[in-house]
């Protein structure tokens, strides 16, 4: 059975050994390691795997994709430094987790070894920024809405001192995350969010700026106190357009990189 088959042929039941070598499929010849990662990382998230499933030998994954063992050992061992699989010398490779589990591993790997426009990990992210504010404010409890406002208050106080000024818009910017009650939205912005980080820890580089930033987070905070979702998406879209301009400026001539 081909790869593309699997996941309308197998229904819900978990793989067996056997399974998993013949829903990889052959690869073409001169497959690089990145791909065979790629194929392993798509059945390993597929959900067809139990975690703590032992993989085939490095042997039979090679045989199946045909590839040589040194590209699936490659790429077993990359994918166990991120977490994706367990390798136990003398006792074989085994999954860690659950699909939903091993997702913001997953995307964070892909995302790492892709070429990356900041541009448009600047689009994404004030996309997910957007839609967060808007479900934070139907979700949020009054005390992650006394959260948010602490931040503001924090970054209000903040003066001069724009390294917590940076502190506590980070801490703002997770808490929303959190309080839009969306685990697979907030991985993915955490994913954008890192990729971005070199630039965004230096975004804001006058008072001026922070000031606009305090602002912006105060009209966020009080469409969130006031339940309004319309409101807290609109004001969290004027603070990324600003927000966006600082770190666009800081990456023009600079590698496209984060």
């Amino acid at each position: 059975m081909g790869f593309s088959q699997m996941g309308t042929a197998m229904a819900s039941d978990a793989f067996s050994s056997d399974q998993i070598v013949d829903a990889l499929g052959s690869m073409p010849t001169g497959t690089p390691v990145s791909e065979v990662a790629r194929r392993l990382l798509d059945l390993f998230t597929s959900g067809q795997i139990e975690p703590g499933t032992r993989l085939p030998s490095e042997r039979q994954l090679a045989s199946s994709l045909a590839v040589g063992r040194s590209a699936v050992r490659e790429a077993l061992a990359a994918l166990e430094m991120l977490g994706i699989v367990d390798v136990r010398p003398g006792s074989g490779t085994f999954l860690r987790g659950q699909a939903s589990e091993l997702l913001p591993q997953t995307l964070r790997w892909g995302l790492l070894i892709g070429e990356r426009n900041t541009a448009e990990l600047l689009e994404l992210r004030s996309g997910l920024e957007i839609y967060v504010a808007r479900l934070a404010a139907t979700r949020a409890t009054n005390d992650e809405k006394a959260a948010l406002r602490g931040h503001v208050d924090s970054m209000r106080a903040a003066g001069d001192d724009l390294a917590a000024f940076a502190k506590a818009d980070l801490a703002f910017h997770l808490d929303l995350a959190d309080a839009a009650g969306n685990r697979t939205l907030h991985d993915l912005l955490h994913v954008v969010r890192s990729l971005l980080q070199v630039y965004a820890d230096r975004a804001v580089h006058t008072v001026e700026e922070a000031e606009t930033a305090v602002r912006e987070h105060e009209a966020v905070a009080g469409a969130l106190e006031a339940a309004d979702p319309d409101g807290a998406a609109s004001a969290m879209a004027v603070h990324m357009i600003t927000a966006s301009e600082r770190l666009r400026s800081l990456t023009e001539g600079a590698p496209v990189e984060a």
